[in-house]
């Protein structure tokens, strides 16, 4: 699992490799991640934004800007959580997404969260060292 606090707001993130999603031999890779947004902050917060940028394991970067998360821009209050699972693809067996979620205050105040870097690897990958 993979976390990191931002101004109160902690995000963790678990992924699992999707098999049965995947076709290895049509270079199609499918990821699922499960991410908890935690605010340990004494102010409501909600999420108005998400941005990622998904790296294969060739370095092609794609960039995903949106609304929300999952169809949805949740409020936290003092102490809630909220929770979701979401996936991506890549054409390679290996790589990596980051990204960040733009927050508002209940005051008006944005502010930007970043999702701590994780990785995405399956069992296709084959690793050489030296």
């Amino acid at each position: 699992m993979y976390s990191e606090i931002t101004q109160e707001i902690k995000i963790s993130v678990d992924t699992t490799f999707v098999e049965e999603q995947s076709e290895p031999d049509d270079f199609h890779f499918v990821w699922a991640y499960h991410i908890r947004i935690e605010n340990g902050g004494g102010e409501t917060v909600q999420l108005l934004r998400r941005h990622w940028h998904i790296t294969d394991s060739h370095g092609r970067v794609h960039e995903v800007r949106g609304d929300g998360v999952v169809g949805e821009q949740p409020v936290l209050e003092p102490g809630d959580s909220f929770e979701y699972t979401s996936g991506t693809p890549l054409s390679t067996p290996s790589g990596f997404m980051v990204g960040s979620y733009q927050m508002v205050t209940g005051e008006g105040d944005h502010f930007s969260v970043p999702i701590p870097a994780f990785s995405l690897d399956s069992p296709h990958d084959i690793s050489l060292v030296n």
